[in-house]
């Protein structure tokens, strides 16, 4: 059986993610951000989990997300209470994961049509 890829040409998807940086499509980006379907945030503030503040919050939910990927670095890190309280509040779910973990589950969970959203925690 022979199976052909086919991409939405109007949505982002990532090629790459590690501790360091972030390829989406062709374009690597090495400071944290916050990426959906169709939206890019770039520099986001926060570096480590623990930096995750109401304003990051907030700007992660103005993307409308149904789960939030919030990818680590290298290895899972999981947030403060207060942030996971948070999402749950708004009925989002936040699942914490590495980098490559969390570029995997978004490609899927994009082509699938769901409405995800990446968070990916960068040292710059």
């Amino acid at each position: 059986m022979q199976l052909t890829e086919h991409r939405n040409e109007r949505q982002f998807f990532l090629r790459n993610a590690d501790a360091q940086s972030v390829t989406v499509i062709d374009r690597t980006l090495r400071r944290s951000l916050v990426v959906s379907a169709t939206r890019i945030v770039e520099d986001f503030p926060a570096q480590r989990p623990d930096q995750i503040d109401p304003a990051a919050i907030e700007s992660i939910l103005a993307l409308e997300p149904e789960v939030v990927l919030l990818g680590t670095g290298v290895r899972a890190v999981f947030p403060p209470q207060s942030v996971l309280a948070q999402f749950l509040k708004c009925g989002i779910g936040l699942e914490t994961m590495d980098n490559a973990a969390a570029a995997r589950t978004f490609n899927v969970l994009i082509g699938e049509g769901r409405q995800a959203v990446a968070v990916f925690l960068l040292s710059s």
